[in-house]
């Protein structure tokens, strides 16, 4: 009986423990030539690669970067369980001969760190590539004429921020096991989405060169040119693991007849890797004429509709306008249509979720949420909203209006009172209130000024006030004439007002604003804080400028992640744009009060 229990734990607790978190490195040779291009991957596995966050590599003073880190996801499915990996790769080449340590790297996951083992590198003079076919006791060239992928997109002439369907085709005359694919992220110059795709479905037969392949898709991304010019959708990589039969090498024995019989070779499975070709978009820019004022980028093909919750109200009660957007095209960058209400009307940020169908092209609904207070009574009405896109297929803009709204505002519970924040406000009954005529309830006072204490203070003050100023003014002429204490002094001000100009842009939701603004806040601040000159800053001054004053390890990584961040997001910004703005904001925040408090406590920085 006990031996039954157990089993059916074990059987429960199996899949748990099947895929562990685990964080590693490697290379493809532990010895390079000093001529030689090496791969250093760095490879988080398990179930749930979404969490993944903070990723930081090692140091590579004895190396060139020559690319990197190049980012890809894979998942894998065996038997019904699934998993996934997430590698950052680096294309790198050794500066001089001898052996080198690459130290850990490191990645946070749901609250927990994980490093890699540092890798142990020697480099020798000369070089030690080989081919494929001299280090595998298999017929590469022929195993690459029957297996190869192909990306092929649905139009290669389009609209920047146009829609276009990358497909990753497998051909293939030759046996294989489950196939580890790769999801592409990001390409440089587009915004990419994920379109669902089952690469285990049932394949196609197509005719290459005279010969008959299985087709399989693998892989299907949306892309949408955020630029214009020639643009390259990035060759995805895919590792296949064939079926061969190996065969005993070389020996001119006798019986190799014998032991090379199809009966006698081995079924092995040799994981073939290759690439998919190079992708080539033409982006056209839009149109400058008649173009409208609400226009904000959006391309594709759009319908609107509108509803509103009740068509009477009384005064300060609110109503909701719920708006839906709907068609093809990039749904997260739909910007909210801007509700111009007449007075008398108090609205709030609207709220808006996206509902988003990756069928087969990228297409939902956006649907925005009004919140209306009418503070007045009598018929009023809300104006129409509008929405303007870019039509491919027209070649033309095209704005669409909702109907304007007519509502009937009674009186309510207030009395004619309403509130607008704390202050109680009174709408009077007549235009102008009754003005006084005479004067025959006026009294003169015959009191001595000068026994007031409100003429002595009157007398005083402007005597403490002049010596003030003065004491004021020789400080600021200290203070301008020692530059790096001005700097000093006014770093977190200046921080504290492009803080400002970048929360403006958080609330536009306009991503590259902001995320330039807020990194010339951190930047500008350390440089005037550390009194690091701009034609030398980088962030490894900064942060051995912050270790020098003993400012929290924390802190400092913190400052170089939000760094990081700000760079890559600029140029790929992010589908969860808002969220990832206010955390940003939030964390930099951080950043600079703790600063400002460790220069404090240490009494540094002067």
């Amino acid at each position: 009986m006990y031996r039954a229990v157990f089993a059916i734990i074990l059987i429960v607790l199996l899949p748990v423990s099947i895929y562990p978190q685990t964080f590693t490195a490697s290379v493809n040779n532990t010895t390079v030539g000093i001529d030689d291009r090496f791969e250093l991957s760095f490879t988080y596995s398990g179930d749930d690669i979404n969490q993944l966050k903070n990723f930081r590599p090692p140091d590579f003073n004895d190396f060139i970067i020559l690319s990197g880190p190049n980012y890809s996801t894979s998942m894998q499915i065996i038997n019904g369980a699934v998993s996934a990996s997430q590698t950052q790769t680096y294309i790198i080449k050794a500066k001089s001969i001898g052996k080198f340590t690459i130290e850990s790297a490191s990645i946070e996951h749901s609250g927990n760190v994980y490093r890699t083992n540092p890798l142990v590198l020697t480099v020798i003079k000369g070089t030690t590539t080989k081919s494929q076919s001299e280090t595998a006791d298999v017929n590469i060239k022929e195993i690459a004429e029957n297996i190869f992928v192909k990306a092929t997109a649905d139009k290669n002439r389009v609209y920047k921020g146009e829609q276009v369907i990358v497909t990753f085709k497998l051909y293939i005359r030759l046996s294989f096991t489950n196939i580890n694919y790769s999801k592409v992220s990001q390409q440089e110059g587009f915004w990419t989405e994920q379109i669902e795709t089952d690469p285990k479905g049932e394949p196609s037969v197509e005719m290459v060169d005279g010969k008959k392949f299985q087709v399989y898709t693998l892989n299907r991304i949306a892309v949408f040119p955020s630029r214009t010019g020639e643009l390259y959708v990035t060759p995805n990589e895919f590792k296949i693991p064939v079926i061969i039969q190996r065969k005993k090498r070389g020996g001119n024995s006798l019986f190799d007849d014998f032991f090379n019989d199809p009966f006698f070779n081995r079924n092995e499975s040799y994981e073939f890797t290759t690439k998919s070709n190079k992708v080539v978009i033409n982006a056209l820019p839009l149109p400058e004429n008649n173009v409208p004022s609400s226009f904000n980028g959006v391309v594709g093909d759009y319908s609107i509709t509108s509803e509103l919750s009740k068509s009477g109200t009384k005064a300060n009660e609110p109503i909701t306008l719920k708006l839906r957007i709907s068609g093809t095209g990039n749904i997260s960058l739909i910007n909210i249509p801007e509700l111009k209400l007449s007075p008398g009307f108090e609205t709030y940020e609207p709220k808006s979720s996206d509902d988003i169908n990756r069928n087969s092209r990228i297409s939902g609904v956006k649907t925005v949420d009004y919140l209306i207070i009418p503070r007045t009574t009598g018929k009023k009405e809300i104006p129409p909203l509008e929405f303007s896109y870019f039509s491919p297929e027209k070649r033309s803009y095209v704005t669409l209006r909702t109907p304007a709204y007519t509502i009937n505002v009674e009186e309510g519970e207030s009395n004619g009172k309403y509130y607008s924040g704390k202050e109680e406000i009174r709408i009077l009954s007549d235009d102008i209130r009754y003005i006084k005529t005479s004067g025959d309830d006026i009294q003169i006072h015959s009191e001595i000024l000068i026994y007031k204490p409100g003429f002595w203070i009157a007398a005083i003050l402007p005597v403490f006030l002049f010596i003030g100023a003065v004491w004021w003014r020789k400080k600021n002429d200290r203070l301008y004439a020692n530059v790096d204490l001005l700097r000093y002094q006014k770093a977190e001000k200046v921080a504290r007002t492009r803080f400002r100009n970048a929360k403006r842009y958080l609330e536009k939701e306009e991503q590259v604003l902001f995320y330039s603004e807020i990194a010339q806040a951190l930047f500008g601040y350390l440089e005037d804080k550390f009194h690091i000159p701009k034609a030398e800053f980088s962030l490894e001054r900064a942060a051995a400028e912050m270790n020098e004053r003993n400012i929290n390890e924390e802190i400092v990584l913190k400052m170089k992640d939000c760094a990081g961040k700000c760079e890559f997001y600029r140029f790929a910004p992010h589908k969860n744009g808002t969220e990832e703005m206010n955390k940003m904001y939030l964390t930099m925040t951080e950043v600079i009060v703790g600063i400002e408090k460790s220069l404090l406590g240490g009494k540094n920085g002067k």
